[in-house]
């Protein structure tokens, strides 16, 4: 029997993007552990963001590593994976995803409205709406991702994944 060796999907975008949402929903269906960028942020972080201070590098990189370890974790463990990070930046994506074959790279793109509107419903969450422009200027959009619109249902976005890259 032809066996897959496992990989990772990361799925990457602003805050408001999908990530979780379409993250559970994907892990789910593959029966995979999913693992959510958020739940590694320090409670400095997680304070900062909550008082409006977006985070610098400095900030994130203990973050980043943090979650790269728990790729490497699984990778070396033969255990596929779903996990979410917004990765804004190319050099955060390289960290993440280093030279892997076995890091698949999704990119939820949307525009500022949609994901303006997205994140204002939002109740109790850090990452405040009026963070949403610094979520955009910090953006570099991946040239090498898959890339989906947000506009549609988490379900096609997953069904359109699982075509791509299961």
């Amino acid at each position: 029997m032809f066996s897959v060796p496992p990989h990772i999907i990361l799925l990457m975008g602003v805050a408001g993007s999908g990530k979780t949402t379409v993250g559970r929903l994907l892990a789910s269906q593959l029966g995979w552990p999913y693992f959510e960028a958020d739940d590694f942020h320090s409670a400095a972080n997680k304070e900062k963001m909550a008082r409006g201070i977006p985070l610098n590098d400095e900030d994130r990189a203990p973050w980043l590593a943090a979650l790269r370890a728990q790729m490497d974790d699984c990778l070396a463990n033969g255990r596929s994976a779903v996990f979410t990070c917004s990765a804004l930046k190319q050099k955060y994506r390289d960290g993440l995803m280093g030279k892997s074959s076995r890091v698949n790279l999704v990119y939820l793109a949307g525009d500022p409205a949609t994901i303006q509107g997205r994140v204002g419903q939002r109740d109790g969450h850090y990452m405040k709406a009026d963070m949403v422009q610094s979520q955009f200027a910090a953006l570099e959009a991946p040239a090498d991702a898959l890339t989906l619109d947000i506009r549609e249902t988490p379900e096609a976005i997953v069904a359109k994944i699982r075509q791509a890259l299961v």
